[in-house]
């Protein structure tokens, strides 16, 4: 009654400064930030890439938005729900690459095969997402600096790794739920002694966004994007934390017109 309703409820900014003032003599909070804490963290600049989508792309997200609306018409409750849930996740696959939510390709290296290509033809030119991301990541390798890509889907994973191969001649680690604790050491230490034929690692945002010193990293890539703004700050600690002597540069992809902006918005309120 007295603190909960008139915050909450009513945005009441003087009930909220009488609380903080009470229990801030029990709260010990310490922020890296804080330069009582460490002097020397540099700086993090974080950038949003707006892209468009290609016609492949776009010609995909119609037909899944227009086939979601006429199926809900028909639905109710918790069936509804449920398609509209469906229809999330594939227009999130869309935004990624067309070759995502059609499958081709899925979440192990030794099922599926890739798209087959034409000569000349890229993988990444199917999704502006991945085209954007191949054009930063030859900036980043040929400057001499190191990255950290983070994406919720294993399958996107493979692609980014094939597309690193093939367009920036790039061998990329991965880490992703199933690999295993040797393995995964094996990765990180890898990536932290600045070996130059590995300088992009690929990480699933579960299996690498908690826990892990990657300090190595001076750019954090956010494929796609998360609904809880936690999570993406947890996996970009990854390189911004104590032992990080560089600055710290986080780029969040986002396609244009899509549910990937109103994503962006949620998090940002």
């Amino acid at each position: 009654r007295r603190f909960a309703a008139p915050i909450e409820r009513h945005k009441d900014r003087r009930q909220a400064e009488r609380l903080k003032n009470l229990v801030r003599p029990f709260v010990l909070r310490r922020l890296k930030t804080d330069p009582t804490v460490i002097s020397d963290l540099p700086p993090l600049i974080e950038t949003r890439e707006h892209v468009p989508l290609t016609t492949e792309q776009a010609q995909l997200y119609d037909s899944v938005v227009n086939d979601m609306l006429h199926r809900v018409d028909n639905a109710d409750g918790i069936k509804r729900r449920g398609l509209v849930l469906s229809a999330l996740v594939k227009l999130k696959q869309i935004c990624n690459h067309p070759a995502h939510y059609l499958r081709q390709g899925s979440d192990r290296e030794d099922s599926l095969p890739l798209p087959t290509l034409k000569a000349g033809e890229k993988l990444s030119a199917r999704s502006g997402k991945s085209l954007r991301l191949m054009e930063m990541l030859e900036e980043v390798v040929a400057s001499g600096d190191r990255a950290l890509i983070f994406t919720q889907y294993r399958q996107m994973g493979h692609l980014l790794v094939a597309m690193l191969r093939q367009e920036i001649d790039t061998e990329a680690l991965f880490l992703h739920g199933g690999t295993p604790q040797a393995k995964r050491e094996t990765l990180i230490e890898r990536f932290q002694s600045n070996d130059p034929q590995c300088p992009i690692f690929v990480l699933s945002l579960k299996a690498g966004g908690v826990g892990l010193n990657l300090t190595a990293a001076n750019h954090v890539f956010h494929f796609d994007r998360w609904w809880n703004p936690a999570v993406e700050n947890q996996a970009t600690d990854r390189a911004f934390r104590i032992g990080q002597h560089r600055t710290v540069n986080v780029h969040k992809m986002i396609s244009d017109g899509t549910l990937e902006e109103r994503i962006d918005q949620m998090i940002e309120q």
